[in-house]
């Protein structure tokens, strides 16, 4: 199976390439939509990471952007909460390409950026809204973020080790996922 080439802006086509996000996007909302789940026990960080090492800038972005957007559109409704996530998940997208540009998608390598990409996302979210648009004090907010993010970076952490070199192995890697019209006329 030849590697693909990661250089480029993008290398994400929606043509060839929706079936691996439909069913990386599968992957999130089955777990997300498990019943009594651990808060902040999410796969969207390990999903986007492993997509991100193929898919480049915009790919990766569309991919955790509209990750939260699909989810929030079928769960709760979209409002102010899934603009600020999809878009944190999107630059973590983009932070994930950039990261793994250079890098292996190993164990050890999805862990550290999912670590990194939790304390982000954690930071920018967790300790933003709540005193702009809530009017909650500071330090309400990061005393109430501190278990918060103890448990999502404990959720982080289990699926980078197990879920991200999944989904890089049998779905991101699989060239048999990829297909489009000219190859489907091509074999009729």
């Amino acid at each position: 199976m030849k590697t693909p080439h990661t250089n480029s802006l993008t290398n994400f086509s929606i043509e060839t390439s929706w079936l691996k996000y439909v069913l990386g996007w599968g992957a999130v909302f089955l777990v997300r939509l498990i019943p009594f789940r651990p808060p902040n026990f999410e796969p969207m960080l390990a999903t986007v990471m492993p997509f991100s090492k193929r898919f480049g800038v915009i790919g990766s972005f569309v991919f955790g952007f509209f990750g939260i957007v699909l989810f929030d559109s079928v769960t709760s409704g979209i409002g102010m909460w899934t603009v600020v996530t999809a878009a944190a998940y999107g630059a973590l997208g983009v932070g994930a390409h950039l990261f793994f540009k250079k890098r292996e998608a190993t164990r050890k390598n999805f862990v550290l950026y999912g670590v990194l990409g939790t304390l982000f996302y954690d930071a920018v979210t967790g300790l933003t809204i709540g005193p702009l648009a809530f009017h909650e004090a500071f330090m309400t907010a990061l005393i109430g973020q501190i278990p918060f993010t103890a448990m999502h970076l404990l959720g982080t952490v289990f699926f980078a080790l197990v879920l991200s070199p999944v989904l890089y192995k049998w779905i991101v890697k699989n060239e048999y996922l990829e297909f489009s019209t000219q190859k489907t006329a091509q074999l009729v």
